[in-house]
């Protein structure tokens, strides 16, 4: 055959020779066919049985199909010979001609990298035929009886390639399903109906598209993972590199094991994109990215994925990349031997990207993995992703905005991927310009983790320092907690501390007061000082009185805010605290139990938690001892409530010239809190009645007030 002709690859070129040899065996069990009476032109030829047909059976030898008895005649037997040894040479010729030029046919890599032989590559030429040229659907409709029969089954196999009699069943283990054609989902079993052909002699042969579309030339996955899987060409960029960050560097000491078995974990999953993409590029191979999670969905059989993922990546000659490795664990963060068999047995490089570490437990295995932790990326990390994806947006980093830049860093423990997301949500606001510090920082309060509303309430704060009224040292400990939040870039990673001395960035706090004493409103102001989103979380809500619930609620809270660095605010902490108790049954030991568990978490939460309550004497002291910061909020004193009446009331309310704020403070002992409700209760009554807020209803409001507390005072405190 010419090897220049015109518009067909080398691939199909090596395809139709191949084919051509293949059309000598078919050529020679039609004319065997013929002769043995069969009438190509009868139109109900296998849609019944015949007398003649019925005894022609019961004289047939054993395992001899149709037509097998009849031997063709001489010349033409010896001219089906001659031309079948020329097309043998011819193919040895064709694969040298192109192995000259550095080029292989794809079905000589298909054969090579699947290790088939010779008699499999032709059982699975067999296969694929009538995927090239339809004429071969009819003549395995001829050969087989049955017009509806347009595939080869196990039968016609046997009969073309393994002559008549018994002696056709030594290619029986090329059929069975561990055999290489099949362990590789070269080929599948399919049971057509009627149900009375399931036996595996008529069971038919198929071939998957994707592998076709493969020896096509080309790559697209038809079957169980279409839409699912993307092959990449990775290209060297600087993004990745920068994405991976220390991992780029490892991925060389990775790729040095020519079949790296590698498993990523964490939250990050841009990272483990980035550093798979590393992994390939370093081999000089594509990448297959294969979505397991979304396969799962519609395919339950997670060991049939896995198997045509590694299938693909074989034929494609890439590094498989199974992300969501997670979808393919059971409950005890355990993969199905059988699963982890078949990838320990790939012979090429894998990447398994999973949300955590899990357990490759149940064979023996004797391929290593290599394990990397994608955590959240630490401050000086964030710090280089924000500039990194900044500059890519063409807005590099101002002099004005690297002061922002690691604020967003320090504040938000985001991915990389949600700080991509951020900076191009803040870009899209700012249009043209450079995107203020402002939409940089509500980008981030946006992508730092959204569910956590639906566990917590969001407070807006509404106050700041001026705000505030409390005595010289509580304010100062506010002031320290603010600066201990700001500076844990430089203290904990520059310096060194965070290595040494402390196991997390977290701030841990306690605000210990009477009802209305500032304690929420000072959450408001360290919120609103530092930029930082709060959540109110009621612990009287949160806590059960079944064994374990609380716990569970407590995580779901902690793993929801892990990426916002929200400040958490545990009001009315009373319902879970108070002094280590004798355990005298179940419920005692799980509610200290209950207590270790929250102070666990909020040690190990990298953001600022603030617990609220009105009884600090309930709390064991060995609590208290481990948390950082502690303010107790006091009964406001006489000039103290002074200046809470005057810094409340907003300067737009208008007042009597008889409105006396330091007789207020004087004659009565309220809390910051009864103080705001009577000012609200007293603009209402003064808009009610068409008037500015006087001091007599100031003094009602007062008394309405005193009465909910349900305190008795005398009239003659009320006289204006």
């Amino acid at each position: 055959m010419s090897m220049q002709r015109a518009g067909l690859s080398p691939d199909l070129l090596y395809l139709e020779a191949e084919l051509g040899r293949i059309d000598l065996l078919i050529r020679r069990e039609v004319r065997r066919w013929m002769l043995a009476g069969q009438d190509p032109n009868d139109d109900y030829r296998g849609m019944y049985i015949a007398q003649t047909e019925a005894a022609a059976l019961l004289e047939r030898p054993f395992a001899v199909s149709w037509g097998q008895w009849v031997e063709l005649p001489p010349e033409e037997a010896d001219a089906i010979d001659a031309a079948f040894e020329q097309a043998t040479q011819q193919l040895e010729t064709t694969a040298q001609h192109f192995a000259a030029q550095g080029l292989t046919p794809r079905l000589l890599k298909l054969a090579h990298t699947f290790g088939l032989d010779r008699t499999a590559l032709d059982i699975f030429l067999l296969c694929v035929a009538p995927a090239f040229d339809t004429k071969y659907e009819r003549l395995y409709g001829y050969l087989q009886d049955n017009v509806m029969r347009r595939r080869p089954s196990v039968r016609l196999v046997l009969d073309l390639l393994g002559g008549a009699g018994a002696a056709k069943f030594a290619l029986a283990p090329y059929l069975e399903a561990d055999a290489p054609l099949f362990a590789h989902r070269l080929l599948e079993h399919i049971i057509e109906p009627p149900p009375a052909n399931a036996h595996w002699l008529n069971q038919t042969l198929h071939v998957d598209e994707t592998v076709v579309a493969w020896l096509r030339g080309g790559y697209t996955h038809h079957g169980m993972l279409a839409g699912r899987v993307r092959l990449e060409t990775v290209e060297p960029t600087c993004t990745d590199h920068i994405l991976a960050g220390a991992f780029a560097q490892q991925t060389q000491a990775w790729c040095e094991d020519k079949t790296p078995l590698l498993a990523f974990y964490g939250a990050d999953r841009t990272r483990q994109d980035a550093a798979a993409r590393c992994v390939a590029q370093r081999m000089g191979k594509p990448l297959l990215l294969v979505a397991i999670d979304r396969a799962v969905e519609t395919q339950p059989a997670r060991g049939e994925i896995v198997r045509v993922a590694l299938r693909d990546a074989r034929l494609t000659g890439a590094v498989a990349y199974l992300c969501s490795w997670e979808a393919c664990l059971n409950e005890d963060r355990m993969a199905p031997p059988d699963v982890v068999a078949a990838i320990c047995d790939h012979p090429d490089a894998v990447v398994l990207a999973a949300d955590s570490r899990w357990q490759p437990g149940g064979i023996d295995r004797t391929r290593a993995i290599h394990w990397a932790a994608f955590d959240t990326p630490t401050i000086a990390e964030r710090q280089a992703l924000w500039r990194h994806f900044l500059r890519q947006r063409n807005h590099g980093v101002s002099s004005l905005l690297d002061d922002v830049v690691d604020d967003l860093a320090a504040h938000f423990a985001l991915t990389a991927g949600k700080i991509r997301d951020a900076v191009a949500a803040a870009c899209d606001r700012a249009g043209r310009r450079a995107p203020t510090g402002d939409e940089l920082f509500a980008a981030a309060r946006v992508y730092s983790n959204p569910r956590l509303s639906a566990l917590a309430r969001k407070i807006e704060p509404r106050f700041v320092w001026d705000d505030i009224v409390l005595p010289e040292n509580q304010l100062a400990i506010l002031h320290e907690l603010v600066a201990a939040v700001r500076h844990r870039p430089q203290v904990l990673e520059t310096w060194g501390v965070g290595r040494k001395l402390v196991a997390s960035a977290g701030v841990t706090v306690l605000f210990a007061g009477p009802p209305g004493t500032g304690k929420t409103m000072a959450a408001e102001v360290i919120s609103c000082s530092l930029g930082l989103d709060l959540y109110k979380i009621d612990l009287a809500q949160v806590v059960s009185k079944y064994i374990g619930e609380t716990e569970k609620n407590l995580e779901r809270i902690f793993s929801e805010a892990a990426s916002s660095n929200a400040i958490l605010f545990f009001d009315e902490a009373d319902a879970i605290f108070g002094r280590r108790s004798e355990v005298k049954d179940a419920h005692d030991r799980y509610a200290n139990i209950e207590v270790s568990y929250l102070l666990q978490r909020m040690e190990h939460y990298d953001g600022v938690t603030i617990l609220a309550t009105n009884l600090r004497a309930n709390l064991d002291e060995a609590f208290t001892r481990r948390l950082q910061f502690v303010v107790d909020f006091p009964f406001p004193q006489a000039a103290d409530r002074l200046r809470i009446w005057q810094t409340l009331l907003p300067p737009e309310t208008p007042c009597a010239a008889d409105v006396d704020f330091g007789a207020l403070a004087q004659r009565f002992e309220l809390s910051g809190g009864a103080i705001r409700n009577i000012l609200v209760s007293a603009a209402y009554l003064a808009a009610d009645n068409g008037q500015v807020v006087t001091m007599a209803h100031l003094l009602h409001s007062t008394r309405r007030e005193l009465q909910k507390m349900g305190r008795m005072v005398g009239e003659s405190e009320f006289s204006v």
